[in-house]
């Protein structure tokens, strides 16, 4: 081989070998990394502007469910595999800006017999063009679907905090109700034993214990359904923080204001606030990218480039040479039909989303005062309850009122009780649900692998 035909040879290896990336190992993880206190998470909020430098979530006292939402966006291991969805939504753009590689073709004849008095040579390098006008196309594709990954990304933080947060809401719920309900068992097995003891003494007959005997099976009922509820419910809030099963920790009394003002104007608002909006929007703008591109991609593959060669008689040419596809078959018509049936299918499925947004949206601020209403009843019916049982110990105490009596009015305030606190658990949840619905009172950027950067 000519001394020139192996250098350019020799040059091509090198050039291709030394833009390739080298292996490692990546070893998967042998033990669970569970927390095993609120002090061993990730509680350090990143900043996310220059208004907003970062912040540490206080543990030594209650924590709101509001902290508790924000301790699950920093450290549910669910979103934390999220790396991987962005990474992938990076390689696509960086692929998307890459431009085929340069054709070269050597060849190279030796001479063996015949008239010829040297070897034959040679040597072309071609571009293809058609991937150069749908570049634009391409990458302004791959952009809006990295963004649409960011926004989906940001969507299941919310809806991660969301989850946090209606747990902390059903445990404190949960707590007073059980409270109560423990309360009401122990009136009751003090009435049991002094019915019991008239008994005993002739003063009352067996049929008076049966009612009394079917109060306490079905306060112990509930108390079972709750405490599973209660730890059901304490390890899926453990599960979203990444703690282990057993970790507990104390949960402020969730407060929640009026409803938001201007409803209506969040409403109409909402594609520019919702997340999960946003996304879609932009896989849609990326279907159009696609689109364009189809359509550009009607243009015939198209390679240029040049050539040089040298025959057996010493003849040396050189000239551009030009490749292309007829487009009698093939015209890109099925990309074209698939881009466009992508896109009409995102269409309707952004439709579908707002849609079901906005109704769920309507339907919760319905049940939202509905609630208010029976809330207010219940509050009431309560108050009145217990000021019957505070009327009733006095007259107890004066010998005015019996045992048995008075216990019924001190049971009835506890089921009043009892109807609040499950009011205003389901009222919580509701308000908590509206407020990712509409948008509202969650971080506008993502903070779980914002902060996983900064560690």
């Amino acid at each position: 081989m000519p001394p020139v035909l192996a250098f350019f040879a020799a040059f091509a290896v090198i050039a291709g070998l030394s833009g390739c990336t080298s292996y490692q190992a990546a070893l998967l993880p042998q033990h669970a990394n569970l927390a095993p206190g609120l002090a061993n998470l990730d509680r350090t909020i990143p900043e996310s502007g220059p208004r907003d430098p970062p912040r540490t979530i206080d543990i030594a006292r209650p924590l709101s469910a509001d902290q508790i939402g924000l301790l699950a966006i920093l450290n549910d291991p669910d979103l934390k595999s999220e790396r991987g969805v962005l990474g992938a939504a990076r390689a696509g753009l960086l692929q998307a800006t890459l431009l085929p590689n340069p054709s070269a073709n050597l060849g190279y004849g030796a001479l063996i017999s015949g008239p010829g008095t040297a070897s034959s040579i040679a040597a072309s390098l071609a571009q293809d063009i058609a991937a150069i006008v749908t570049r634009g196309a391409r990458i302004k594709s791959a952009q809006a679907r990295r963004e649409q990954v960011d926004a989906d990304q940001l969507w299941r933080e919310w809806q991660v905090a969301q989850k946090a947060r209606q747990l902390a809401v059903d445990i404190d719920a949960e707590n007073r109700t059980i409270h109560l309900t423990r309360r009401e068992h122990r009136l009751l097995l003090r009435e049991v034993a002094e019915v019991r003891a008239a008994i005993a003494e002739g003063n009352l007959t067996a049929s008076a214990l049966a009612p009394l005997l079917t109060a306490i099976a079905a306060a112990e009922h509930s108390l079972r359904n709750l405490s599973l509820a209660h730890l059901s419910n304490w390890q899926a809030l453990d599960g979203l923080l990444g703690l282990v099963p057993s970790a507990r920790f104390a949960i402020a009394r969730p407060v929640f204001g009026p409803l938001p003002a201007g409803l209506e104007t969040l409403v109409t608002d909402l594609p520019q606030r919702r997340p999960d909006l946003a996304a879609l929007r932009l896989g849609y703008r990326s279907a159009e990218e696609d689109v364009r591109a189809a359509i550009l991609g009607q243009f015939p593959a198209f390679a240029v480039g040049g050539s040089y060669s040298s025959d057996t008689t010493n003849v040396v040419s050189a000239g551009p040479t030009l490749t292309f596809a007829l487009p009698v078959f093939d015209r890109n018509q099925g990309n074209v039909a698939k881009s466009r049936a992508t896109r009409q299918l995102l269409r309707e499925q952004y439709q579908a989303r707002l849609d079901s947004a906005v109704a769920s949206i309507q339907a919760l601020i319905a049940q939202l005062r509905r609630l208010s209403g029976d809330l207010i009843q219940a509050r009431a019916a309560a108050s009145g309850a217990a000021s019957l049982a505070v009327t009733a110990r006095r007259a107890y105490a004066q010998g005015n009122l019996d045992q048995r009596t008075l216990i019924d009015y001190e049971t009835t305030a506890l089921d009043r009780a009892v109807d609040v606190a499950g009011i205003e658990r389901r009222i919580g949840e509701d308000r908590i649900v509206l407020a990712v619905e509409l948008g509202l009172d969650l971080p506008r950027v993502r903070i779980a692998l914002s902060s996983a950067r900064h560690r």
